[in-house]
């Protein structure tokens, strides 16, 4: 009898437990689906919905500061979640300058704060290359390698990545025909204007826009191997109004030429067929074109009384859909964000913002000048639009626009993937993407060459004939 006893209550202690267990176990599960949502104990003991901010820096371990308190525990790169509303960041580590935003959390959602950086204090720099006879310089896209060109057809590629800078020359005397080999040259002169450098993502290739007596020119220059470039105007017989890189590897081409878009695949030597009419500007993502046209015959399409329309091309099939039409004629940017692709069109004074595959309403920024450039931030995180040293930035994380305006009168430069330079009276002042954390890095920095950082290491800028670097680190 005693021993039956004893089973049943060793069966009811087993039954006990296993319900504490599961009761338990849904428990930290509802507990954690409220924290993933956004949901938190606030301080006077009520449920809040909250938001997640994430901070990082460059360099990491910044202290964070969070509407005036801090903790030991609050470093970069880091994960804090707050309530929903405005706070103000701060970010600072010794023997560096300091950092701060006020930035808007929204409940149940991430914040990310991924492109701040601290500056060293006390920096210390060198002189690593004599510069005089240089006329200008063109940087790559990861800012490792840095063009270096003259009055002639010998020019020099700096390597700037490592401790000791290395060089090669480039002989592009046979690329390009805006040459002449005077008797009393040892090398060719180079006697063209160029208008536009633009570096592939592969770091490899830099396509140039030339203008001559006899025209205007396109040449892709292979810096690897100077014999490997192609000048894409003499090979296919067309003067091409535009011409833009679609791939890593420069091996396809967009252009456009008298308004007809053409697909250029370089592995084949082949020109597409016209894949659409009429286009003012065009923009690729992936293996769709999103473009700006004078209104023209598209399946399907109605004019509504407006004569431009804007136009999403799949390079796959040559499909052409058409997506709105537009009053007055603008440019456009295809971007991705996060898991959403985006299409913004700006004009004279307005600039719209889709979504791609959602029939909602466009985002409208009203725009205080006319842009003439525009350009796609870090992963998508902001899209910058500027004339001259007038910015405009959509930050995609908060939808919000902040127009600003750098100093000086030249147009500003992009210190790396989120952060802006100009020069004025010789001091180098940079900003963030927005406009805030001004400060003003160096003087007697010459305004004519570019800015950049590298490696998070080291700052490079010219300065009285010399190519100076500094070292954004202790030594």
């Amino acid at each position: 009898m005693d021993l039956e006893r004893t089973r049943r209550r060793q069966s009811l202690k087993v039954i006990i437990s296993e319900a504490i267990m599961v009761i338990a176990v849904i428990l930290m599960v509802t507990i954690l689906a409220f924290i993933v949502s956004g949901y938190w104990v606030g301080s006077d003991f009520k449920i809040e919905r909250q938001g997640l901010l994430q901070v990082a820096s460059v360099p990491t371990g910044a202290n964070v500061e969070i509407d005036g308190s801090s903790s030991w525990l609050q470093r970069t790169n880091t994960s804090k979640v707050l309530s929903s509303g405005e706070h103000t960041i701060i970010l600072t580590k010794d023997g560096y300058d300091s950092w701060q935003k006020t930035i808007t959390i929204t409940e149940g959602l991430l914040y990310r704060l991924n492109y701040p950086r601290l500056f060293l204090n006390n920096r210390q720099s060198e002189e690593v290359l004599n510069t005089v006879g240089v006329t200008a310089a063109s940087v790559s896209q990861n800012r490792e390698l840095m063009l270096l060109l003259n009055g002639t057809t010998e020019w020099t590629l700096a390597n700037l990545n490592g401790d000791a800078v290395e060089y090669k020359k480039l002989d592009v005397s046979k690329v390009f025909s805006t040459v002449s080999l005077a008797d009393d040259a040892t090398v060719g002169l180079f006697t063209g204007e160029i208008v536009s450098m633009d570096w592939d993502k592969d770091n490899s290739h830099i396509l140039f826009k030339v203008v001559s007596g006899t025209g205007t020119e396109w040449v892709l220059v292979d810096v690897r191997n100077v014999s490997n470039s192609i000048n894409l105007t003499k090979s296919f017989g067309y003067d091409f109004d535009t011409v833009k890189i679609i791939n890593n590897s420069s091996s396809a081409l967009l252009a456009t030429q008298n308004g007809n878009l053409h697909k250029i695949d370089l592995t084949n030597k082949s020109l597409s067929s016209v894949l659409a009419e009429k286009v003012i500007s065009f923009s690729q993502y992936d293996n769709e074109v999103a473009f700006f046209a004078s209104e023209t015959e598209v399946s399907g399409a109605e004019t509504d009384n407006k004569p431009y329309f804007i136009g999403l091309l799949n390079l796959g099939d040559s499909r052409v859909d058409k997506l709105t039409t537009i009053s007055t004629p603008g440019q456009v940017a295809y971007s991705r964000f996060y898991d959403n692709k985006y299409i913004t069109i700006f004009t004279d004074d307005e600039a719209l913002l889709y979504k791609k595959d959602e029939s909602s309403d466009p985002i409208s920024f009203e725009l205080k000048f006319t842009p003439d450039t525009i350009k796609i931030g870090h992963n998508g995180e902001f899209i910058a639009l500027s004339s001259g040293n007038k910015i405009a930035t959509i930050d995609m994380e908060s939808l919000k626009l902040s127009e600003w305006q750098a100093e000086g009168n030249s147009r500003f430069g992009w210190l790396d993937g989120f952060m802006i330079y100009s020069v004025t009276d010789g001091e180098l002042i940079v900003y963030d993407y927005d406009g805030l954390n001004r400060r003003v890095l160096s003087s007697n920095v010459s305004a004519r060459f570019p800015v950049t950082i590298t490696n998070n290491k080291w700052l490079y800028y010219f300065s009285d004939n010399n190519l100076i670097r500094e070292w954004l680190i202790p030594r």
